[in-house]
């Protein structure tokens, strides 16, 4: 490991994170020009944006055939999305929960972690696998336009007054266009660029420290391709927008396995090989980080700041984890013990104190 792989990976992680802005701030500011609603806006239009460069990084590496990186690129993405992206925004400000995300997002999140985990045990990830998963993509693309139809004309006239984009519907040009157009060709371009070299330096830093694939995907890549995700949802937090940085986190946990594995898995020959420690646990992990979004959400429809201490504490237990193991260290058993014996059951009965204090008050039932 040099300092040229060194450049090379903070130069990747740079382009990522500035063609996802470039990328995100061109299709949402189109969306708004044509009359998208806010829901599918914060659940598609930026939620796939900010995805884009895990889609980049996993098509780029299934191609190069390491799959460890694709597969532990989504996965570790997907528990970072939740743990810590959601964890840093409720620290900085208690989030708001809209109750369509605890009715209809949030189920479907669960669900789509679910098939990922059925479908990955066989060990690949194959190209019908592929074609399912980016069916239910396109599925639930309509799905969103069907129910964002029923919002009314005021709801999208108040986002777009809060995102300051009234001038560029009073008076869309061709150069707004153009402009517009011109944020999403450069984005996508640094976004392949970033992707290479991303790709390329992590694997070279993972083989030259003796760390595998799979681990450098679940912490370095996949904490890198997040870098838009977390700058939308602290910006939307700091501006206090409606349910954009939790729309944003939800709706990229169901891209990354819908539509980035679907599509990586179609475009890889013989698919994408699933490594037995990402069956074992990693998928697990993501699974229960899943399901643990749902009592946290129903429990007051917030997020609160000892809520988001929670998810970054147990981020940081999952990534000194996975070093530990990688580098087999001697403290591995005791942290193991610890957390299985007395942290995991701690935060269960308080999982399950919140479920049933919020099935008591049921304002998040439909009436």
């Amino acid at each position: 490991m040099d300092i040229m792989t060194i450049g090379l990976m903070l130069g990747g992680l740079v382009c990522l994170a500035i063609g996802g802005e470039l990328l995100v701030r061109g299709a949402s500011h189109l969306a708004a020009l044509v009359g998208i609603s806010p829901l599918v806006i914060g659940l598609t239009v930026v939620a796939f944006g900010t995805s884009s460069p895990e889609l980049a990084v996993s098509i780029q590496a299934g191609l190069a055939g390491k799959s460890d990186i694709a597969i532990g690129n989504i996965v570790g993405s997907n528990i970072f999305n939740i743990l810590f992206i959601l964890g840093a925004c409720a620290l900085i400000s208690p989030l708001i929960v809209a109750v369509q995300l605890i009715r209809r997002e949030v189920p479907f999140m669960i669900a789509v972690s679910l098939l990922l985990a059925v479908l990955a045990l066989d060990s690949t990830i194959g190209w019908s696998d592929g074609l399912l998963l980016f069916s239910l993509l396109l599925g639930y693309i309509v799905w969103s336009i069907y129910a964002s139809r029923k919002e009314s004309a005021a709801v999208q006239d108040e986002y777009v007054q809060e995102y300051g984009l009234q001038k560029l519907r009073e008076r869309p040009t061709v150069a707004i266009w153009v402009m517009q157009l011109g944020m999403i060709i450069v984005g996508l371009g640094l976004l392949a660029l970033g992707s290479n070299w991303l790709v390329e330096s992590a694997t070279t830093i993972a083989r030259s420290i003796g760390i595998s694939d799979v681990v450098i995907g679940l912490t370095i890549v996949a904490a890198g391709t997040s870098l838009p995700e977390v700058v939308a949802s602290i910006v939307a937090t700091l501006k206090q927008e409606r349910d954009i940085a939790i729309g944003n986190a939800v709706g990229s946990n169901i891209f990354n396995i819908l539509g980035i594995l679907g599509i990586a898995s179609l475009v890889t020959p013989g698919g994408l090989v699933v490594a037995p420690s990402v069956i074992t646990f990693d998928l697990p992990v993501m699974i229960a980080v899943a399901f643990a979004v749902m009592p946290i959400f129903v429990s007051g429809l917030s997020i609160n700041r000892w809520e988001g201490a929670l998810f970054l504490g147990y981020y940081v237990a999952y990534t000194v984890y996975l070093i530990m193991a990688a580098t087999e260290h001697d403290a591995l058993p005791a942290f193991s013990g610890i957390m299985m014996l007395f942290v995991l059951p701690i935060t269960l009965v308080t999982l399950v104190i919140l479920t049933v204090n919020a099935i008591r008050r049921r304002d998040w039932v439909p009436s």
